[in-house]
């Protein structure tokens, strides 16, 4: 990954409180798994930020590096990773995901 690719994932990841790497954006998710992801967090009615990795191939490729984790989408809440859809369901379902929310959204 290039350095200026690099500093503009850590940019997005630093500057928004909830951020939402996926394949389509909240309004047409382009997989299930992204859809997921976003189905729970208008559940929780919480705002949050995405980028669509299939109009940036840097993108795409890069995010996979910064985090370590092969699979998209990722999810970040306040700078730090959190995980892919399965962990967001895990989370959600077991009551955890509100409260980590709450705490990045009033940070």
């Amino acid at each position: 990954m290039t350095q200026s690719t690099h500093d503009r994932i850590h940019s997005l990841v630093q500057q928004n409180k909830i951020m939402v790497f996926m394949k389509g954006n909240k309004l047409m998710p382009q997989c299930g798994f992204s859809n997921n992801v976003v189905q729970i967090l208008n559940t929780l009615g919480v705002p949050y930020e995405t980028v669509d990795v299939l109009d940036d191939s840097e993108i795409r490729q890069g995010i996979k590096e910064y985090s370590s984790w092969p699979t998209i989408p990722q999810v970040y809440i306040n700078g730090e990773f959190l995980g892919g859809s399965d962990i967001l369901i895990e989370l959600y379902q077991k009551g955890e995901l509100q409260q980590m929310v709450e705490v990045a959204l009033a940070s």
